[in-house]
């Protein structure tokens, strides 16, 4: 059984769940998915995702409940977190905004309302490392990636700007790969590498 945790201190995090459901049983795998909203579940987690919201609010809870520290222990251990959209923000190394106080574990600096100021929302099949097909993505005001440290691989760029990358363990995204049928990137960010571990 893959125990995999969402974090939910702010907003509807039950999309993500689902999509982690479907990507596990593509997989043959039992999944139990876990909503976070205080320290003392993330360490049992094999697998954590970071979901959008309102990235202030995230990292100021995340602190207030001690899960922050616990975060940073989980991607350091090898674990897979998937960061998306917010979640992005906050775990970056630097937001460009003092309020925010990130998780640093993706060495990317973000423009947290880049993408917001000009088009609120739109829809862009994307060229994603590793996929065969392009991935419906789905950008809902937002950040946009605009200096990538040397050891971040891009996985996907919209535009020339990176949207997803990937720095060991963790995987990041501009934008919000539950709002879709299309389970794919969690099965990136969590199964692929989940299954490569258990092969090494």
């Amino acid at each position: 059984m893959l125990h995999a945790g969402v974090v939910a201190v702010q907003g509807d995090v039950s999309e993500h769940a689902e999509a982690i459901r479907r990507a596990a049983a593509a997989h043959g795998e039992e999944v139990e998915v876990v909503e976070i909203r205080q320290s003392g579940h993330v360490p049992d987690c094999d697998v954590l995702l970071v979901p959008g919201g309102e990235s202030t609010a995230i990292s100021r809870l995340l602190r207030r409940e001690g899960i922050d520290e616990e975060i940073r222990a989980h991607a350091a251990a090898g674990k897979p977190v998937l960061a998306t959209c917010a979640g992005l923000i906050v775990a970056s190394v630097d937001a460009k905004d003092e309020r925010v106080e990130t998780l640093d574990l993706l060495d990317v600096t973000v423009d947290r309302n880049a993408f917001g100021r000009q088009v609120d929302s739109f829809e862009a099949p994307l060229d994603v490392a590793g996929m065969d097909e392009p991935f419906p993505a789905v950008f809902i005001r937002a950040p946009l990636i605009d200096e990538v440290g040397e050891g971040v691989e891009v996985l996907a760029e919209w535009e020339g700007t990176p949207v997803a990358v990937r720095q060991g363990p963790v995987v990041g995204t501009s934008f919000h790969p539950e709002l879709t049928t299309d389970s794919r990137l969690h099965d990136l960010a969590f199964f692929d590498r989940v299954e490569a571990d258990a092969a090494d």
